[in-house]
């Protein structure tokens, strides 16, 4: 399953996102953004459950926007899994 997440409130534009059929995190990508944060944020993912990463990254808040690229990666996560 493949997604582009369009971002809100972020540095970020959006967020290229595969899953396999188990939920797990095959690939990330971050258009935008702090380069070297979110090519972090997209290896340190890459292989995770969905659900872990949205445990782990929902709520995350950078510089009182209340959302952060980690918040959107999860809201992104969350809307490809109920889907």
């Amino acid at each position: 399953m493949k997604t582009v997440y369009q971002t809100k409130r972020v540095c970020s534009r959006s967020i290229e996102i595969e899953l396999d059929e188990n939920h797990i995190i095959t690939n990330v990508k971050f258009n935008g953004g702090c380069n070297g944060n979110t090519q972090g944020i997209a290896s340190l993912v890459k292989g995770m459950k969905a659900e872990d990463v949205i445990e782990r990254c929902k709520g995350i808040n950078c510089n009182g926007r209340g959302t952060s690229c980690p918040d959107q990666l999860a809201k992104a996560l969350e809307e490809m899994i109920c889907a």
